[in-house]
């Protein structure tokens, strides 16, 4: 069961909308702001998505959504949330204006988690001049309703604590925090996407191969190992019997060829995003982008489910996590929340978050 009764969801976008999606059908209340006049129908269509992706995985009958409320301003949103999902673009400016005031507004045991993808969070809790310490990097990956990491980094001012009731937040809906051990920019999985992110771009601008090229080079190998074990598992079994000693040893000499352009970036530039893009379309343009969402959902979908079925049934990797999630669900689907245990759920966050709040007050004595 989730460990929270109320939550606030701060920008209505892609990863906004995503978050909403999760918790909406946690069966969780969520209380949304953002501006642009077709939030409501952007984060409908984001629904639409979450629903289908999630039938397929509970058959037999989702739990019952929460209730999703449009605010009209961010006070409205926060005023009796305890988490707050803050998905606002990636300006550090507007980052403090919206920090600043869910602040001002938030109960005080209440985490606020931010999306952003590589802005560090001491950068951000400046702006928060009440409780900075309970401010927590919660970077997501697209789709967040379907793909389950949440990278948790905690600011200067952060308390343990919050980051420990964030962790328990986080998996109460189905997802995989990993703590950071060292705050940085754009943090572990953007560092290592950006890597691939770079090089691809001269690949392509380089005439090596092509878009389309290059997207088949990754899903039909590496992607496929990464999907199952990431790096450094396929690594070490590619050194054999003696493992990734023997692997380093026959590999790390290719770390000082000049294979890769490293830190060199290609002019970004008219030229390169007009190519980049034309190549793009006629990979592409065949599909809408709803339709390419659900084609990427059901393939998601297919992947953890297999993947939950591996390891004599007990699953492997993300497909372990997923069939927890899956039976979690199915759960609430079964159990109606009696009144009772709604009042015990909406008090266990509270009773919880009064770490960060009594370590508050000790910092202040």
């Amino acid at each position: 069961m989730s460990n929270i009764a109320k939550a606030a969801a701060i920008g209505g976008g892609v990863i906004g909308a995503g978050w909403v999606a999760r918790l909406l059908l946690n069966g969780i209340d969520v209380a949304i702001y953002d501006p642009d006049p077709e939030a409501s129908r952007k984060v409908g269509e984001v629904m639409k998505g979450a629903r289908r992706a999630y039938k397929q995985m509970l058959p037999d009958g989702l739990p019952k959504e929460g209730k999703l409320t449009f605010a009209k301003t961010i006070a409205e949103a926060v005023a009796d949330a305890d988490f707050i999902q803050e998905s606002v673009p990636e300006r550090l400016d507007l980052k403090h204006k919206v920090l600043a005031e869910i602040d001002m507004h938030a109960p005080a045991n209440a985490i606020v988690g931010s999306s952003t993808s590589g802005i560090k969070p001491s950068d951000m809790q400046v702006a928060m001049k009440k409780h900075p310490e309970r401010l927590v990097v919660g970077h997501p990956f697209n789709p967040v309703y379907l793909l389950p990491l949440v990278e948790v980094v905690g600011g200067a001012q952060t308390f343990p604590e919050a980051i420990e009731v964030a962790k328990e937040i986080y998996a109460s809906i189905g997802m995989k925090p990993v703590v950071i051990r060292k705050e940085i920019e754009a943090f572990v999985g953007d560092r290592l996407l950006e890597a691939a992110w770079r090089e691809a771009l001269w690949l392509i601008k380089d005439g090596i191969c092509s878009v389309e090229e290059l997207d088949d080079i990754m899903r039909y190998s590496f992607g496929l190992r990464w999907a199952q074990m990431g790096m450094f598992q396929v690594y070490r079994i590619a050194g054999g019997e003696a493992g990734m000693r023997h692997f380093m040893a026959q590999f790390g000499p290719c770390l000082k060829w000049p294979w890769t352009k490293l830190m060199d970036v290609p002019e970004f530039n008219d030229e390169l995003v007009d190519l980049i893009a034309g190549q793009s379309d006629e990979q592409s343009d065949k599909w809408s982008i709803r339709e390419l969402e659900k084609i990427r959902d059901d393939n998601l979908v297919a992947i953890m489910e297999a993947l939950s079925r591996q390891n004599k049934g007990k699953g492997w990797g993300a497909g372990a996590l997923h069939k927890d999630y899956v039976k979690q669900l199915s759960g609430l689907a079964k159990k109606p929340v009696s009144k009772a245990a709604a009042k015990a759920k909406a008090a266990k966050p509270v009773k919880k978050a009064k770490a960060v709040k009594k370590a508050a007050a000790r910092k202040k004595g």
